[in-house]
């Protein structure tokens, strides 16, 4: 098992969701153990996907750096995760990663088409040893537990006809991430997209990239999906967001109504005591390994 990265640079031009204007973004080549690192061009700052450089996740996780941001980042990290690309530079000319479709099934084709390369270093991964948990006082619950596989299980529940209690089991591969991951979209009420306007959020927002429902129904005059897409697209976040550790995660994450911000507080959780996981080297590690062989087997890239 060998560090990824891509086996050349791609380059794409889109809106962002909340400020509504022109974003290019371009997926650079980095050598083993580089990791993943933003650059915003426009203002020449770096800032590596760490942790401690998250600094809000209210609509989005948002990483920052000396007073520059980069929002919405969570889509496409998703992707990179899923494919296992543990080495690149984001180089972007704005604040926040174009919102595509909403889903993050662009940036699987992005990926597919700059190809992956393998490097000659071991990969690396984050094991959990001991479950971790953030809960609030309203029942919404984050968990992360020991396992020798990749399992991300959710549910929601919103009092709306179209979605109500929704529940979803993803076993990680690429191929079941691409079949029924990625092509989930963000969801949001008609209501809230008319508020987050007025304090100048939601501006690059529309049918064309989210699922937007009234009071009653969806409203996209195409539908749905999936039936399910609201909680499969909580698990596509989720994905993006467990990418913080550095590091991809063997274990189970399970949540009821997890956000962006209890997933923070959970990947936190997870690193402040060290008995709660182990970084283990896939070359050395041949049942772990053998998790990550079978999940990538199942697409050529």
């Amino acid at each position: 098992m060998k560090q990824r990265t891509l086996a050349k640079e791609v380059e794409i031009v889109g809106i962002g969701l909340h400020k509504g204007v022109p974003v290019k973004m371009k997926l650079e080549p980095l050598e083993a153990d580089a990791g993943i690192i933003f650059y915003r061009v426009d203002a020449g700052v770096t800032i590596p996907l760490a942790i401690e450089n998250v600094v809000d996740t209210k609509m989005a996780t948002v990483i920052g750096k000396d007073g520059v941001v980069i929002s919405t980042i969570e889509h496409l990290l998703s992707a990179l995760y899923a494919y296992g690309i543990d080495n690149l530079r984001v180089v972007i000319d704005n604040d926040e990663v174009p919102v595509l479709d909403g889903s993050s099934s662009g940036y699987c084709m992005l990926i597919e088409e700059a190809g992956i390369k393998e490097l000659n270093k071991s990969k690396k991964a984050i094991k959990v040893k001991k479950a971790v948990e953030v809960t609030t006082e309203d029942g919404k619950r984050v968990t992360l537990k020991p396992s020798n596989r990749i399992i991300y299980d959710f549910e929601i529940s919103f009092d709306h006809p179209s979605i109500g209690k929704q529940n979803f089991h993803f076993d990680y591969s690429i191929g079941e991430y691409k079949e029924n991951i990625s092509r989930a979209r963000t969801f949001g009420f008609l209501h809230e997209v008319q508020y987050l306007r007025s304090i100048g959020l939601a501006q690059g927002g529309s049918m064309e990239n989210a699922i937007v429902l009234d009071q009653s129904k969806v409203l996209n005059p195409e539908g749905l999906r999936f039936d399910d897409e609201f909680v499969r697209h909580k698990i596509l976040d989720a994905i993006g967001d467990m990418a913080l550790l550095g590091y991809t995660m063997i274990g189970e994450y399970d949540a009821v109504a997890g956000s962006h911000h209890l997933n923070h507080l959970l990947t936190k959780e997870l690193y402040k005591d060290a008995s709660n996981y182990e970084v283990i080297d896939l070359e050395e590690a041949s049942e772990e390994a053998e998790v990550f062989e079978l999940a990538y087997s199942k697409v050529e890239v």
